[in-house]
């Protein structure tokens, strides 16, 4: 039962106008929501219809069920700006005691720093009264080692308890960096923290290594978070595989693994990286709940493995996720990722890629949180979008593309990959993969439109040193001017080839380019990422079996589009895909990464793009300098990435 009164100035003047309130019956109501639903603001005409239809509204003026449903939309609007606010207002009370942790943080900090000044000067004093009254050095010397006589790990074993003992101290190590003073964090360059902002985001300053931390709040329970981080490459794109050795329980309930784990390269010019890690997951007195890495070594005395050919075995520091139930629901959740990349392996203009913590910070640290927000929103808005995909589907679909790029980028021989011999001419490498049914994890046959033999794809990649040329305005530039690169002929066959007759791949009749038309598709909550889909349309390019030039689609994901973005990598990475885009579509992707390389060093160069691989050298391993160069220099130079995939005959 409810009187009819508005809080709209329109409402009030009719309930005025008419001199009464209306009271309305349960049955009454009833119809009403359901009709509300139906159609929240129906026109004068469907009003009255709506008397006529329903008897039980018969009693009812039309100016009067007007007012009612200028309340009902009062009200739900109402409703939406009051749950609106409350998911602020939790947001920002989470995100106030991010930011008292985080004062407290630095007040012990500077404690600790003025703790250390007073100490070495005091120390400072006692060596110079020292030096006046004996000039005998022996003692100095004698004090001085005296610390390194100690090991720093006492000898372990690859024994539970051993592990165990390797385990706690990584535990101790990472909550150090977390919520202690282990390491000088420095908020990261453009990062402001605030409601909507993804986080509070700082990179190490001096530390061994690069080292990124962020905290934030996401809607998910901790038992969730820690599921998702664990399953690493479902979120990391430089993922490309985590296999976990061994598992062992602990009398504390926590769970101690061994893994494996493989870094794509990120361009043609540097080795792929490997790690041997232990993961240690434990629940904390306060109910928090810990997933904390590191490398195993010689160091700890623990159980090794060698390198795999053709990687570079890099170390990850005490790492992990620090995941605290937050009140009304999900986490606040604490990532530090510290990491030792070797770039003495690498030519020394690409060292700032294995030496910045800002990049570490926008391809790891800060790629967590935003898929965990993703997911948070799927979860809460589980709508159909583009081309009737879920969302789940369509980030599945970018998470393809990523993977089919940077398996083209690395050749692994292990996927069928072999180099073909060429002149050296150009710096272009050329490989051929005769079994890439292995390399996309799916059988190749009549099915899919693919010859069961003789079918077999070609790779062709490059990189090149460009000066002077920010990324995401280059990467506008190749997403908007298609048709001033891109050979039509080229994806036409690539993209009939898809839908090839199981005798043969197909031949293509010369003809002209029709038109490009860009159709959006997803994106991420920041739109920092988005896929879409291209539709070249008339193309005159076309197979024998064809009637009439066709459209061709193409799935297109893209990335690092803001030049406002710090350190972030720009990436343009595409497919030619069927019409029909079913989900067993078969994806070879090319593209385009453009990675800036934000060192202090100015070397000038007298043309404006320089090839990398006839250029440089490989540094000497003994230069194993390490420290962040995350300097704002304005990005002057940047490493850009291709790699262009075909599909070919063989014949043999």
């Amino acid at each position: 039962m409810m009187a009819v009164t508005s809080s709209c100035k329109e409402g009030n003047k009719i309930a005025m106008d008419n001199g009464k309130y209306v009271r309305y019956t349960p049955e009454q109501v009833e119809a009403l929501e359901r009709l509300y639903y139906e159609c929240p603001k129906p026109s004068s005409m469907r009003r009255q219809q709506l008397i006529r239809e329903y008897p039980i509204l018969s009693n009812i003026e039309p100016k009067q069920i007007k007012v009612w449903f200028q309340n009902r939309r009062c009200r739900e609007k109402q409703r939406k700006e009051a749950s609106r606010l409350q998911a602020v207002n939790r947001k920002l009370t989470a995100m106030n005691k991010l930011l008292m942790e985080e004062n407290d943080r630095l007040q012990k900090q500077v404690s600790q720093l003025v703790y250390e000044k007073s100490y070495f000067r005091q120390q400072s004093q006692q060596q110079a009264g020292l030096a006046t009254t004996d000039t005998s050095c022996d003692s100095v010397v004698t004090s001085g080692h005296q610390h390194h006589l100690t090991p720093q790990h006492p000898p372990r074993d690859a024994s539970p308890a051993g592990l165990l003992s390797i385990a706690d101290e990584t535990l101790t190590e990472f909550l150090s960096k977390a919520t202690g003073t282990a390491v000088e964090w420095v908020q990261m360059p453009g990062m402001k923290p605030g409601p909507d902002s993804i986080g509070i985001v700082a990179i190490s300053h001096g530390c061994t290594g690069v080292a990124a931390r962020a905290c934030g709040l996401v809607g998910l329970d901790p038992t969730r978070v820690a599921e998702i981080l664990k399953d690493r490459p479902s979120w990391f794109r430089d993922c490309r595989a985590e296999d976990v050795i061994n598992v062992l329980s602990t009398g504390n309930g926590g769970t101690i693994e061994l893994l494996y784990m493989q870094l794509y390269a990120p361009t043609t010019l540097a080795p792929a990286r490997d790690f041997w890690l232990l993961r240690y997951t434990s629940v904390l007195e306060d109910g928090s709940l810990v997933v904390c890495e590191r490398s195993l070594n010689n160091t700890q005395n623990g159980p090794n493995m060698p390198p795999a050919a053709n990687f570079v075995r890099a170390e990850m520091l005490p790492s992990g996720y620090l995941i605290r139930p937050c009140e009304g629901g999900g986490s606040i959740i604490h990532i530090v990722d510290h990491m030792d990349l070797e770039p003495w392996s690498v030519p020394e203009v690409l060292r700032p890629l294995y030496e910045s913590s800002t990049l570490l910070a926008q391809k790891t640290t800060m790629a967590a949180l935003r898929h965990l927000r993703q997911i948070s929103q799927e979860i809460s808005q589980p709508d159909v979008t583009g081309w009737g995909r879920r969302p789940a589907a369509l980030r599945a679909l970018s998470q393809k593309l990523s993977k089919g790029f940077n398996e083209a980028v690395n050749g692994f021989t292990d996927e069928g990959w072999s180099m073909l011999e060429s002149d050296g001419a150009d710096d272009i490498t050329l490989l051929v993969n005769s079994s890439p049914g292995k390399m996309m994890g799916i059988n190749l046959s009549y099915t899919n439109g693919f010859p069961s033999v003789g079918t077999a794809v070609l790779c062709a990649k490059a990189s090149m040193l460009l000066q002077n040329v920010p990324p995401a305005i280059l990467l506008r530039f190749l997403r908007e001017h298609r048709s001033e690169w891109a050979d039509s002929g080229i994806d036409a066959y690539s993209a009939a080839a898809i839908k090839a007759g199981p005798c043969s791949l197909p031949m293509s009749r010369g003809g002209s380019f029709g038109g490009q038309v860009i159709l959006p598709l997803a994106h991420t909550i920041e739109h920092e990422e988005f896929m879409e889909v291209i539709k070249l349309e008339n193309m005159g390019h076309y197979r024998d079996d064809m009637i009439k030039p066709g459209d061709i689609f193409l799935l297109q994901l893209c990335s690092g589009v803001d030049e406002n973005a710090v350190g972030s990598c720009a990436e343009l990475i595409f497919a030619p895909i069927d019409a029909s885009f079913s989900d067993d579509a078969l994806i070879i992707p090319s593209g385009f990464r453009i990675i800036p390389l934000d060192s202090g060093t100015d070397a000038s160069s007298p043309s404006r793009t320089l090839d990398l691989a006839s250029t440089l050298e490989v540094g000497t391993a003994g230069n194993r300098t390490t420290g962040d160069r995350s300097g704002r220099c304005g990005n002057s130079k940047s490493v850009m990435t291709i790699a262009f995939q075909f599909v070919c005959e063989i014949h043999l």
